[in-house]
């Protein structure tokens, strides 16, 4: 697998944020602001590609001094390097009612998008009035996870994943990392074969299959690892940095 992909032109980065390019304190590294820095000066696009709103990952963008796309809430939001919406991507609005009334029958935490808020405590009563790009939910009790993923597995409407073993996030039908970045690389006239991909969590399972090489982070969910072409070092260890070494700048691992 490594043989045939190494040596390949990646064109594009893709990065999932939380576990993946931010440490346990939420900061990027030193080594992985450096090697991000000289991907971008080979002439590399490097995307942030996140479950999070636009609102809480457009500043990490900014400070890596990007000027690329940015996928936002699980591809529910594509921004253009101006900063301009490209593409909506909004959950309907009796779907919301529903997860919002298992949220409430189960006793879960959650948090719930609209293109403007985040809520995580407090849900707004008005929920058709508004327009809504996730729902997750937020639980410690695997026997209730099951139970929620059962009742959601039976719409076939929603797109379902996770950004850590203990929450479930919902987003509409086709709505993932991986179609959104084929809408970008559409963009900027390159194709998925020259896309790194590098994520830990569900919601990158799909950006990490259907990229040119798919990399899991050391601290990467099961399924995520035995979906990757390679999986690099944790988030504590500087892994994105070492990942864009080995693949995009064709530095031997020490």
């Amino acid at each position: 697998m490594e043989t045939t992909k190494k040596g390949r032109s990646f064109k594009l980065i893709a990065l999932d944020l939380d576990g993946t390019l931010l440490n346990r304190h939420h900061e990027i590294s030193n080594e992985n602001r450096k090697a991000i820095a000289e991907a971008v000066e080979k002439g590399v696009q490097v995307v942030i590609s996140t479950g999070r709103h636009v609102k809480s990952c457009k500043n990490y963008a900014d400070s890596l001094q990007l000027s690329s796309y940015l996928v936002a809430v699980n591809g529910g939001e594509i921004w253009d390097p101006s900063g301009n919406l490209i593409e909506r991507n909004p959950l309907q609005q009796d779907f919301v009612q529903t997860m919002w009334e298992l949220c409430h029958q189960h006793g879960t935490r959650f948090w719930a998008m609209t293109p403007d808020s985040e809520f995580r405590e407090g849900f707004p009563n008005e929920i058709t009035k508004r327009e809504w790009l996730k729902f997750g939910f937020d639980l410690d009790d695997q026997e209730i996870r099951e139970t929620i993923l059962t009742e959601l597995r039976k719409n076939k409407q929603i797109e379902i994943s996770n950004s850590s073993p203990l929450n479930i996030e919902v987003n509409a039908l086709g709505i993932n990392k991986a179609n959104a970045l084929k809408k970008v690389c559409d963009r900027i006239g390159i194709s998925m074969d020259q896309v790194l991909a590098v994520g830990d969590s569900l919601n990158d399972l799909a950006m990490i299959q259907e990229a040119g090489c798919g990399v899991a982070m050391g601290n990467a969910q099961d399924l995520v690892k035995e979906s990757a072409d390679w999986i690099t070092d944790t988030n504590e260890a500087d892994g994105v940095a070492k990942a864009i070494r080995y693949w995009v700048l064709n530095e031997k691992m020490v």
